[in-house]
């Protein structure tokens, strides 16, 4: 937690690190430290990340009976807890503010079109499960192939030496938060397509790319593919052992297709 007169308390330190923080270590360290001093998370966030999002609002800003998306649609304003779910999704805001946007502004159509009800569909759970889960990934058509396929000795061992022309990073928040305290089934969601090569580590064109081709009708579709993460090279040291991807209930096989009886 992260409020005045009560700094962080509850509220475990992020490892900056961690490879998987690496793109917003710098804003993540800095807000974390303003919080630890007793500033509130939505006045840290706006101090430190400037004007490449949003602005960020105490979470009592959100009027009753109206949809958290709608308000950030129409207001400009994001409704941010006390927390650590909220702080990373402040941090991948400041990361990627196009495509945040555009993730909202799809969610708000949806919402528009079909109300606020109790399930919300199969837009606005693909848009959600983006938003909260997502991993991007820029790698050779090897390790894309290996992946798809779910051939995990082959993706983590095998292909092992490829791991070092590949670029991965999360945008979900809600996975960000889980690695906080990290354990092995830790699995995010891989968007299918790939990052282009030409794009190199510039996160600020990653967020180009993808809010300028990210759409209601493919998000519908789940271009996703399970990635255990923890099993990415050089992420965490128990995987440097080839039986660390023998575990089934997290390395898991693909599904297969069964014959109809008869």
């Amino acid at each position: 937690m992260c409020a005045v007169g009560n700094a962080v308390a509850g509220w475990p330190a992020p490892d900056w690190s961690q490879p998987w923080n690496a793109p917003f270590a710098a804003d993540g360290a800095a807000v974390r430290a303003a919080c630890e001093r007793g500033v509130p998370l939505p006045q840290a966030l706006n101090h430190h990340i400037g004007t490449a999002g949003p602005r960020f609002v105490p979470q009592a800003e959100l009027p009753e009976g109206v949809a958290y998306e709608q308000f950030i649609f129409e207001t400009g304003s994001v409704p941010t807890r006390e927390g650590l779910h909220d702080f990373f999704n402040g941090l991948v805001w400041a990361r990627f503010p196009a495509t945040k946007r555009l993730l909202n502004r799809l969610q708000a159509a949806q919402i528009a079109q079909a109300g606020v009800g109790q399930v919300r569909g199969p837009v606005r759970d693909a848009i959600t499960l983006f938003d909260e889960n997502a991993v991007l990934l820029q790698a050779p058509d090897a390790i894309w192939d290996a992946l798809i396929a779910r051939e995990w000795t082959r993706l983590f061992v095998d292909l092992r030496s490829l791991w070092g022309q590949t670029r991965l990073v999360l945008f979900g928040h809600a996975l960000t938060e889980k690695l906080v305290s990290p354990y092995k089934s830790i699995t995010g969601h891989v968007y299918r397509v790939p990052v282009p090569p030409e794009l190199g580590g510039d996160v600020a064109a990653w967020d180009r790319w993808l809010a300028a081709r990210l759409t209601a009708a493919e998000l519908a579709t789940k271009p996703f593919t399970p990635l255990p993460v923890l099993g990415v090279p050089g992420w965490w040291p128990a995987n440097q052992d080839p039986a660390f991807y023998d575990d089934a209930t997290v390395f898991r096989p693909p599904r297969t297709a069964f014959a109809p009886t008869t």
